[in-house]
């Protein structure tokens, strides 16, 4: 029975693969974490997907108690700027498309729908909340969406069977802390001290890791969160790295943090907006902004980049501590190899368009558990876990794909590069497949992934690639409930945004508890 397992590196997925463990195995399981001391971090703040309350819920932390001590807040979807034109925008929501008749609302929206309106306020409620910047519980704490809250008790991603309704922003160094925290309280040991060197067996499997205070970590399973570097999977052990650079453009990004000048103006979504080489995210904590330009340098150098960040900032006078970064955007081949498994960006990573980060790193978590091996480590649960983190990544990846081939602009190089850059083959085949209509669960990638079918079809109406008309069906089917239904989302939108705080309001009283 594994005994001992050793995590390299601490951060979210250090931590949050501490907490985990000793949530799943509390007395059964050894947990170390050892990280530098050295490691900086700017905590620019983190977006997340409505799936990560199962991590909280699995380790029985409700919202009440750690979101104000991380500078949280709600996140009810993504607004997108300027990516199909400049000045136009849509919502990208936590909220699946509802039906009639057999046929989602934005089939219906193409065939009857009023185009004056904009296509994601006419079939989706979350938008009107957004606009509003409304949080999603009454001052009481119900959420709005009746019949969604409740605890969730030891789920895992791929058993959410209903859409929640939103997810997080939060600083991410506070939460890796607040992690910490927790994780030493039920018994995981912390090592602050830098890795200087690291063992392997006669077989090339790891058996220790040293310390610079001279310290020997053993363990029966090693987890790398070294982040980038890749210190275990991939230098130590030589597992190759699968770049995602032929069909994604950005690689590198400039971040920092701002103060809001009214503090109670907060967003309950994160911002993408398409800029000349990239684009910019802004993500709203409880007292200030995280804003950050993901780019290709091809076409923009980190210097111009971060001008381009400070003059969005409104900042010329050069006081923002600003942090650059080279991004390593693909996955390894494996991420559990021999007896070590990569955890967060050792694993993969994609640029955080759809906030995939630490849904990346609660996948990899929840499917370790799941496959967690005995002392033979059998080669079948490797295989496996290996096979379901590698389809959630690439299902991803063409996700984010379907983004820049989907998008309007074509005003400069970058954008047309952008959109001109090689498709892989299996979405180009589904796209074909699905002809010019809204894709249906089949023509969208066939594994977990973290995206529905929703998902999908509100960036293509979001974007340049909207269906010429609904499928013909709808034209022999009377649209009388489908027009009833269009009506009746806009009333309870209207009374929704009337009932609820602000976003901010709602939140202080979290913090004044």
């Amino acid at each position: 029975m594994i005994k001992t397992v050793t995590i390299v590196g601490g951060g979210t997925a250090g931590w949050m693969t501490a907490a985990y463990l000793k949530a799943a195995f509390p007395d059964r399981l050894d947990v170390t974490l050892v990280e530098s001391p050295s490691v900086g971090r700017i905590g620019v703040g983190e977006a997340t997907f409505s799936t990560v309350r199962h991590f909280f819920d699995y380790l029985g932390l409700d919202e009440s108690t750690w979101l104000p001590r991380c500078d949280g807040g709600y996140k009810l979807g993504i607004r997108f700027e300027n990516w199909d034109r400049p000045g136009g925008s849509f919502y990208h929501p936590f909220e699946r498309l509802r039906t009639v008749d057999g046929f989602s609302l934005g089939e219906w929206w193409l065939r009857i729908g009023d185009h004056t309106r904009p296509f994601d306020r006419a079939c989706f409620l979350t938008p009107a909340l957004c606009d509003a910047k409304r949080s999603p519980r009454t001052l009481d704490g119900t959420l709005f969406a009746a019949g969604l809250d409740g605890p969730l008790g030891r789920t895992s991603l791929a058993e959410q069977r209903a859409q929640f309704p939103y997810a997080y922003h939060f600083d991410a160094d506070k939460v890796a802390r607040f992690l910490a925290e927790y994780s030493k309280e039920r018994g995981a040991h912390h090592v602050l001290d830098d890795v200087v060197h690291t063992a392997l067996d006669e077989r090339g499997w790891i058996s220790h890791v040293v310390t610079r205070g001279g310290a020997h970590l053993a363990a029966d399973l090693f987890i790398d969160c070294t982040g980038f570097r890749g210190a275990l999977i991939n230098k130590l052990l030589g597992e190759p790295f699968l770049s995602f650079q032929d069909v994604l453009p950005n690689n590198r990004a400039v971040a920092t943090r701002v103060h809001r000048t009214d503090v109670t103006d907060m967003n309950p979504y994160t911002t993408a907006t398409a800029m000349d080489a990239g684009w910019i995210w802004t993500i709203p904590l409880y007292h200030r902004d995280g804003i950050g330009y993901v780019y290709s340098d091809a076409f923009c150098t980190p210097d111009e980049a971060e001008r381009t960040l400070r003059d969005r900032a409104g900042d010329r006078t050069g006081d923002l501590d600003v942090h650059h970064i080279t991004m390593r955007v693909g996955r390894c081949r494996d991420s559990w190899v021999r007896n070590c498994v990569a955890i967060g960006l050792s694993s993969a990573f994609v640029e955080p368009l759809e906030s995939t980060g630490i849904f990346f790193i609660q996948h990899g978590i929840e499917q370790l558990v799941k496959h967690f091996p005995d002392r033979d480590f059998s080669p079948g649960l490797r295989q496996a876990y290996n096979r379901r983190v590698a389809h959630a990544v690439d299902g991803v990846k063409e996700f984010l794909v379907l983004h820049y081939r989907a998008a309007g602009r074509q005003d400069n190089d970058y954008w047309r590069a952008a959109r001109d850059r090689p498709v892989p083959e299996a979405l180009a085949e589904r796209l074909a497949q699905a002809g010019p209509y809204l894709l249906d669960d089949e023509a969208i990638y066939p594994h977990y992934h973290g995206f529905e079918p929703y998902s999908w079809n509100t960036m293509l109406l979001g974007l340049a690639a909207r269906p010429p008309a609904a499928r013909p069906a709808l034209r022999h089917i009377d649209p009388v409930r489908a027009r009833r239904a269009f009506q009746r989302l806009r009333a309870e939108a209207d009374t929704v945004v009337r009932q609820l705080p602000s976003c901010h309001a709602y939140l202080r009283r979290l913090h004044d508890a």
